[in-house]
């Protein structure tokens, strides 16, 4: 199949087989390791968001240049997850199609999302401990500690339904950064296939769910240690109505737009195994 696309890479049908045979593998990951994957997994999107706020606190970067760099930089984060190996919570939204297909139930599906999720929160929060700790905010004339504070308020203001379609429109990109990575071979076919989408996301001002569990609790220790003001206030209510409506925002453009919709053109009624 893939010499009709003319370059060494798994063809559209072999890339959604592949991602159904993965998606077995991962529901049935036993628990310890899913756990600190998924641990792993968001403290490697912290620290693509942290790249992400260097950029944005340089002011001679005009609007567009910086979220353009910014999201560039971020694509450090998902290189991290599908090269190094991790659990994400966006991109396992892709086990979908081996559900579907009725490789895995539900509850293996639950399990998963259910525990990786959490597990990213985990890890994004203690890399925002850690960050908080070694006074990185600090640099740049703590014009980071500010980018932080200004880019969690702005999540946590955020409309719920804003937040929900920003979700949507995030994991529809990077879900397809994943499929694509998927067709690669090498680990360069994997960083081209990652870079634009995950870049474009960022750009656009998308909502990623595990980023902002690490950006929202930097802005939060933030405050209390009074580096930034005390009003207005950054709380655990206004992370988790952030969080929340992201969260099934990213579900829905990852199983639904992708998995799924990949799995009826590709899978479903497939005698392949």
């Amino acid at each position: 199949m893939s010499e009709i696309f003319g370059f060494d890479a798994y063809a559209p049908r072999e890339i959604a087989q592949r991602v159904e045979t993965v998606g077995v593998a991962k529901a049935r990951l036993a628990l310890l390791p899913l756990a600190l994957l998924g641990m792993l997994a968001g403290a490697f999107i912290g620290l693509g968001a942290l790249g992400f706020v260097i950029v944005k606190s340089d002011a001679t970067l005009g609007y567009a240049a910086g979220q353009w760099l910014g999201g560039l930089v971020f694509s450090l984060g998902l290189l991290l997850v599908v090269v190094a190996g991790a659990e994400l919570f966006t991109g396992n939204n892709l086990l979908a199609m081996a559900w579907a297909d009725g490789k895995i139930s539900s509850r293996e599906l639950l399990r998963n999302w259910v525990v990786v999720c959490l597990a990213n929160l985990v890890g994004a929060a203690g890399l925002a401990l850690l960050v908080f700790l070694s006074g990185h905010a600090e640099l740049n004339g703590g014009a980071i500690c500010q980018t932080v504070f200004k880019i969690a308020l702005a999540k946590q203001g955020l409309p719920w339904q804003e937040a929900f379609f920003r979700g949507v429109l995030c994991n529809l990109l990077v879900c397809m950064a994943v499929w694509m990575a998927m067709a690669g071979r090498s680990v360069i076919d994997k960083a081209v296939a990652i870079v634009f989408p995950v870049s474009a996301f960022v750009a656009a001002g998308f909502e990623h769910s595990i980023a902002n569990m690490y950006l929202m609790p930097l802005a939060w220790l933030l405050q209390q240690s009074g580096a930034v003001p005390s009003v207005p206030v950054i709380s655990g209510a206004g992370m988790l109505g952030n969080w929340l409506p992201v969260i099934a925002g990213n579900l829905l453009g990852g199983s639904v737009l992708v998995a799924l919709t990949y799995h009826v053109i590709y899978r479903r009624g497939s005698a392949a195994p």
